[in-house]
């Protein structure tokens, strides 16, 4: 069964005559005929009746009208979907995300995504860096939103979102939970909890940075992954753990019903910028929508302690 088989007999069925389906198909009567013919051998069913007077569908050429018409038009969108994906107009685009991301990013991108492209289907997920980066090189992601950004050709990174500030958590029976800030050399005398650098190079770089400017060694003696381990380790033992200052408003840290307290640094204030992050080669056509609806915002948010 051919494709250009099933739409002679469609338009056969529309015109029920052979002279003006045949014109319309820009044929031949007898190429038109043999078609049909060969149609018919290949379903093993007479489609088509006719006499010297009128052409009329069999019950069997009636119901196959119906499937045809619909593979037909299937096979069309397929191909429109085809192209558009081709041209990033359409298709699917699986971003990651961290938490300022989703507060000071995507709402006004994925608004302007969706006005723009409505066709462009859109998977998102939340993860810590260092995994967003490992789903960006296996293909399981097509954007990450990131902080910092990878020194590798693999990806290409653009700014979106700059001067973080990190605070360091403690729980509510800590010394420092009264404080408003807090100089960062005194973490000198402090036990610390801290995330494995794969998990957030860009962080954990970020802190030992300012320790090292302020001539200190942190002392590290528990280690939490998940941002809210850590504050549930700080609010059982006299140790600081470290957030950012989006992450500490939105776990509500201070507030009466959190067990932990957000303390801002000082001395340095270390921070962190966002970056949009994509693979430099073959990437999903989708993604450079998406980097123009990132474009299309008033300058770079700054957030500030």
């Amino acid at each position: 069964m051919e494709f250009r088989h099933l739409v002679s007999f469609i338009t056969i069925a529309e015109e029920l005559h052979f002279g003006r389906a045949a014109r319309r198909l820009h044929l031949t009567q007898p190429s038109l005929s043999a078609q049909l013919q060969k149609l018919e051998r290949s379903l093993g069913v007479q489609l088509v009746a006719r006499t010297s007077h009128e052409v009329r569908l069999t019950p069997a050429g009636r119901e196959f009208e119906v499937q045809a018409r619909q593979i037909v038009a299937q096979l069309d969108r397929a191909a429109q979907v085809a192209k558009a994906t081709a041209e990033g107009r359409a298709g699917s685009l699986s971003i990651g995300y961290n938490l300022p991301a989703s507060r000071h990013i995507l709402p006004d991108a994925l608004t302007r995504l969706t006005e723009r492209h409505p066709d462009v289907g859109v998977t998102l997920w939340e993860k810590r860096t260092g995994p967003q980066l490992a789903a960006l090189a296996d293909g399981s992601l097509d954007v990450a939103l990131v902080y910092g950004h990878p020194a590798t050709a693999e990806f290409r990174y653009r700014r979106v979102l700059h001067r973080i500030p990190l605070v360091a958590v403690v729980g509510k029976r800590h010394r420092w939970a009264e404080r408003a800030a807090v100089p960062f050399a005194e973490l000198q005398d402090q036990q610390c909890v801290l995330f494995a650098r794969e998990q957030c190079p860009a962080m954990y770089d970020a802190i030992l940075r300012s320790a090292a400017a302020t001539r200190i060694t942190l002392t590290v003696t528990h280690s939490a992954d998940d941002p809210g381990a850590t504050a549930h380790m700080v609010s059982v033992r006299p140790l600081v753990g470290f957030a950012s200052l989006p992450r500490a408003i939105a776990e509500g840290m201070g507030e009466a019903h959190s067990s932990s307290v957000a303390v801002k640094l000082l001395d340095p204030v270390p921070t962190l910028d966002v970056y949009a992050v994509w693979r430099a080669e073959d990437p999903n056509p989708a993604v450079a929508l998406f980097l123009d609806c990132l474009d299309a915002a008033r300058g770079l948010p700054v957030l500030t302690a």
